[in-house]
């Protein structure tokens, strides 16, 4: 208990620097790419609860729509003053390779503060099918080509991109049957309406533990801390195959680099809280272990042009 007062003792004082000296008492605005309840907003949500203790609340402004492009044009457009904010995540990096045009530029239009959080999809059967493995699904489907379906949480989403990757890199052909979120999805697989579906460890895990789903590995590229004993798709025999799911946040370009720098410690500060830490986990949300401006900035120069590869290799669309 003494440590946590230090650490949010300390927190207050760092977080008092960074207020802008136009509003020292304005909250910050975050511009979520997603519904209230999705996994940036839970996320958001969780984090901002500690700030908010600490006198510098968060507010939360749902912006779902373009593939998580409608709220990063609002972060675009804002004021650089450390006031607001953006999720950002693998998503938002795919989206400019599946979509005509964005209203931003990644390089021109953002300052990157930290990565939050990492989690991956796992590759999911009914309990009842005869299918134990991803090499078993691989000969299904090339026995049966064009013939089994796949369900996701739509187009462009995560489990679409994991699904589409695996997919493509097995050699197989199955039927995309896009959902309004994964909830949806597993209802279908549980009800035989689609053999195989990629959903994210915090749906998928209760439906694995109560008996009614079969988890056949997970796309990350380590194990899920939520299934320990779950091995990765690459460990199972697809050396090279991985999707990381990850969450961070973004500032307007032109936000003072003294404002960015502070604004990502305390929030890597918050999410290391064993409480804040704790309520993740849950929703199989993971704290990064490299945070900050730097880290973040090259974990999107990375994935920008790799993924651009492999939608055009593998001909993932958003519609």
């Amino acid at each position: 208990m003494r440590r946590l007062m230090l650490l949010l003792v300390g927190a207050t004082l760092d977080l008092a620097s960074i207020d802008a000296p136009a509003d020292p008492v304005k909250p910050i605005r975050v511009m979520v790419p997603g519904a209230a309840g999705s996994p940036p907003d839970a996320l958001v949500r969780i984090i901002g609860e500690p700030l908010a203790a600490l006198g510098r609340p968060l507010i939360v402004e749902n912006r779902p729509g373009g593939i998580g492009t409608v709220a990063l044009g609002a972060v675009a457009k804002a004021a650089p003053d450390g006031h607001t904010l953006g999720v950002i995540g693998l998503t938002q990096i795919v989206a400019p390779s599946m979509l005509p045009e964005i209203p931003y530029d990644f390089e021109r239009d953002f300052a990157p503060v930290t990565q939050l959080v990492w989690t991956a999809n796992v590759l999911l059967v009914r309990s009842s099918s005869p299918l134990t493995t991803p090499a078993d699904f691989v000969a299904l489907a090339k026995a049966r080509p064009r013939q089994l379906t796949y369900a996701t949480a739509g187009n462009g989403t995560p489990s679409h991109l994991a699904a589409a990757l695996f997919m493509h890199q097995a050699g197989i052909e199955v039927q995309h049957v896009p959902f309004r979120g994964i909830p949806a999805g597993l209802a279908a697989l549980i009800g035989e309406q689609v053999d195989v579906a990629f959903s994210g460890v915090a749906t998928a895990l209760p439906l694995v533990q109560s008996g009614k789903l079969r988890a056949l590995g997970t796309a990350g590229a380590r194990r899920l801390p939520a299934l320990p004993d779950l091995p990765t798709i690459a460990e199972l025999g697809y050396a090279g195959y991985q999707l990381n799911e990850w969450y961070g946040l973004a500032a307007p370009a032109g936000t003072p680099r003294e404002i960015v720098a502070r604004l990502a410690v305390e929030m890597a500060r918050v999410v290391a809280l064993p409480e804040t830490e704790a309520r993740l986990v849950q929703l199989g949300l993971y704290p990064a272990e490299k945070t900050g401006p730097d880290a973040l900035g090259a974990l999107i120069r990375t994935e920008r042009p790799r993924w651009k590869e492999i939608v055009r290799e593998a001909g993932i669309r958003a519609n």
